[in-house]
């Protein structure tokens, strides 16, 4: 029986070519799509799980509020780790790093620096939390020692070749001898270290041996025992906090911890699970940037709806050509077939041309799947050789063929046999509801998508456009400028005197990613935990200001002239009003300068410069201070118009005679602002690339609907044109039941895609309005499409001889 009902699919697919067409594209459309979108959320879920004990391990979040800010840390004090591994059984094992930015390296005795864009102390017992395998070494000895360091086997090949790196030695920053023990197989690129290659011994860093709790500077992670509860552990932060920190508030600030809470400021901590940090971690001091679980969630739902809007097609054209199916149906009936063998009939069809669209989308999805890579700046391989893939996949064919045909197979095989064969049935009135409804609500998704994009583009836009209180316009960041040592000021000034520079300025502190110093100010003489000001300390030298042009609004900016000025400060609108001074110019405010807080350096505030944005436009404007002090990290050059080539050209020429064999490295300011908005630029590009499909898909089956509606009232346009109707006004017939639908699924989609895209602008602080037009545009540009797509069959139609219309019933 089963090998007649795929005869007769076959043969009925055969003979409905045009309809078995838009079938099979529109699902084959919808399948590749929800396949890309699947093999990227399950890339994106499958971060940090190829650590063995990966669900047991957990990372030590901070949140702090103090100061008029609250801060959300990937990192925690000092000596939390080890603290609670001696107070707490339940911990199996303990580890911090402590990420030390980027460095040059080279071989010891070789003269050309390579650039390590990422490298951290780590404790010795790293390896017993991440079970990474080491490949060479002697593991009882792994960052043990003082000046001692483990590689991957990328770094191996990169600065030993194929020689044996363990006793070598490789130099950091010109002045740091380091010696490789260990190395360690690349850590998988499916975790938030991936960049790193370079672990170098805890016991180096002078810090990591303080009993500081109120620095927070390494990032903590803890392996739990088996069976320990990590809610039920959690709660152990209570008593840390009122055993450790409590002793540190009251020796620094002579306050207690009851106190601290009564101004409103708090410390607490939390686990994250190391498998949850790709996904659900933004927080300040990440070791890498992560990606966002309301992407995971948004393109998941995008897939789902293109999968439906694929099945509502088949259901639709199925429904629309039951005219034709209808007397097969009555024969059958007639000849004693039960309606379950009709049933079985119509979805063995439905699941036969499912798979037929199965085979077509994996084709699809192969082919698309380098330029989607590339889209979502993914490395993902299609699981050619996953039994598991293809088991889902043949399951996915028949669940899609059954939920496509469930409804048409119901549908057709209720027919009475009789008043079928006597023409009695109406039944376009039966299917002519829902498939109103389906095309509404194909179009509805479209609409939704459109005008998400529409919302990402313009947020983008306006991140671009913004004005940021600094010019980020043609200023070049040479960055690695501490390879220049003693040189960098002279670099500067030659800098400074080539004809097409306006500027420059030295610093490891601008408003792009770079780095950042979280400071405690007082104004003197008021040590209170009320009165204290959490802010950014930047150092800077005396042409910062003037180099990104930065805005007064009181007092003046740092000059040569003024020796005083190395006990001065520039504070910006947000601490001068948190402070709370009046005339903030002339007072005194002070901070604690080492971890312990012994020592106080006070401030004259010479100036307060105009708020400008330092962080992501996701975040409020925080308290920031400029204080004259040497830092080299960069050197940002303020450039005037004219050949930039050239003057990059002549900066590099100074850079290699005054650091040989140093890499020089740039970028303008502009881009390194852009880079921060990336993933929200591939979201827009992928929204935009999945819109266009479900236009497409939506409109495959609104071509069919259009054919068919057409082919069944050609009697009467013929009649209409006898009797005088212009080709014009029988368009308009045919297409007006279309684009009613297109404007319901306007009205009801609009308000689902405003809630939407008005939940994902919270996330940035400075975001745009949505306008009503973003909704116009959306729903003109699919009334268009739609209309262009009913159109071609409806003026076909209505140009048709009307003598051969009336011949063909």
């Amino acid at each position: 029986m089963f090998k007649n009902y795929l005869k007769i699919a076959w043969r009925n697919l055969r003979k409905q070519k045009f309809y078995t067409f838009l079938n099979v594209f529109g699902l084959a459309l919808g399948m590749a799509s929800c396949l890309l979108i699947t093999l990227y959320v399950i890339d994106e879920l499958s971060y940090d799980r190829s650590f063995s004990n990966a669900d047991r391990i957990y990372r030590i979040n901070s949140d702090i509020r103090f100061g008029g800010a609250e801060m959300k840390l990937a990192v925690a004090p000092d000596p939390m780790a080890f603290t609670m591994l001696k107070d707490y059984p339940q911990l199996e094992a303990v580890t911090r790093l402590r990420e030390d930015g980027s460095y040059l390296v080279r071989r010891t005795g070789a003269t050309e620096n390579l650039q390590e864009s990422l490298v951290a102390y780590a404790d010795s017992t790293f390896f017993n939390v991440f079970k990474i395998p080491i490949v060479a070494g002697d593991s009882k000895r792994i960052l043990t020692e003082p000046n001692t360091m483990v590689i991957s086997e990328r770094d191996v090949e990169k600065y030993f070749g194929k020689e044996n790196a363990i006793g070598k030695t490789l130099l950091l920053d010109n002045n740091q001898t380091y010696t490789v023990t260990a190395v360690m197989e690349n850590i998988p690129s499916h975790s938030h270290m991936s960049s790193l290659n370079m672990l170098l011994s805890m016991s180096t860093n002078k810090y990591s041996r303080e009993d500081n709790w109120g620095s927070h500077n390494f990032i903590t992670y803890l392996l739990l025992r088996e069976g320990v509860n990590a809610a039920t552990f959690e709660k152990n932060f209570d008593v840390v906090i009122e055993k450790y920190t409590g002793k540190w508030v009251q020796s620094v600030m002579g306050a207690s911890l009851q106190e601290l809470k009564k101004s409103g400021s708090f410390i607490k901590y939390t686990l994250m699970p190391v498998t949850a940090i790709h996904l659900r971690s933004d927080r300040t001091a990440e070791i890498s940037n992560n990606s966002s679980i309301q992407y995971v969630y948004i393109f998941g739902i995008v897939a789902i709806f293109l999968l439906l809007i694929a099945c509502v097609n088949f259901m639709n054209l199925s429904t629309a050509r039951s005219a034709n199916r209808a007397k097969e149906v009555g024969v059958r009936k007639a000849l004693g077939s039960e309606r379950s063998s009709l049933v079985n009939q119509f979805l063995t069809e439905a699941v036969m041309l499912s798979f037929i669209s199965l085979i077509l989308a994996i084709a699809l999805a192969i082919i698309a799947l380098p330029v989607f890579n590339n889209l979502a700046s993914k490395e993902i391989a299609f699981p050619y050789q996953s039994a598991i893939f293809w088991c889902i996949a043949i399951i996915t064919g028949i669940i899609v063929g059954m939920l496509a045909g469930s409804y048409p197979a119901f549908f057709l095989s209720a027919f009475q046999p009789l008043k079928v064969l006597k023409g009695a049935v109406e039944i376009e009135g039966k299917g002519s509801y829902l498939r109103n409804a389906l095309v509404v609500f194909q179009f509805m998704i479209s609409i939704m998508l459109l005008v998400g994009t529409g919302v990402i583009y313009k947020q983008l836009n306006y991140i671009q456009t913004k004005k940021l209180g600094f010019n980020k316009e043609q200023v070049l960041i040479v960055k690695n400028a501490y390879a220049l040592d003693r040189q960098s000021r002279a670099f500067k000034e030659h800098v400074s005197n080539l004809p097409n520079v306006e500027n420059a300025t030295i610093t490891s502190f601008l408003p792009t990613p770079s780095s950042r110093s979280d400071n405690s100010m007082f104004p003197e003489g008021q040590l209170q935990q009320d009165k204290g000001v959490s802010m950014q300390k930047w150092s800077v030298d005396l042409d910062f200001v003037k180099t990104l042009n930065l805005e007064m609004k009181t007092g003046r900016a740092f000059q040569e002239n003024f020796p005083t000025d190395s006990s001065g400060i520039i504070i910006n609108e947000t601490a001068a009003k948190i402070l709370g001074f009046p005339d903030p110019i002339g007072k005194k405010i002070f901070s604690m300068e080492d971890p312990h807080g012994n020592e106080r350096q006070t401030y004259t505030i010479l100036g307060v410069v105009k708020n400008f944005h330092f962080e992501s436009l996701r975040q409020n404007i925080g308290a920031l201070s400029l204080v004259l002090r040497p830092s080299y990290g960069l050197v940002a050059v303020r450039l005037k118009g004219g050949d930039h080539a050239k003057t990059i050209s002549q900066i590099e020429s100074l850079w290699k005679r005054m650091a040989p064999g140093q890499p020089f490295n740039y970028q303008f300011m502009d881009q390194d602002f852009d880079k921060q908005y990336r993933g929200e630029e591939r979201v827009g590009q992928i929204f935009i690339t999945f819109a266009v499909i479900s236009i497409i898909i939506g409109c495959l089956g609104l071509f069919g609907l259009s054919a068919y509606t057409a082919e069944r009232r050609t009697k009467e346009i013929g009649v209409r044109k006898v009797l005088g109707a212009s080709v014009s006004s029988i368009v308009g017939l045919l297409s007006k039941e279309f684009i009613k639908l297109v404007l319901i699924a306007i009205l009801f989609g609009s308000p689902i895609a405003w809630f939407a895209m008005n939940t994902w602008l919270q996330d940035f602080a400075y975001h745009i309005d949505i306008s009503w037009w973003m909704f116009g545009a959306a729903g003109l540009l699919s009334v268009v499409i739609a209309l262009l797509t009913v159109s071609f069959q409806s003026v076909k139609a209505a140009l048709m001889n009307p003598v051969k219309s009336l011949r063909s019933e």
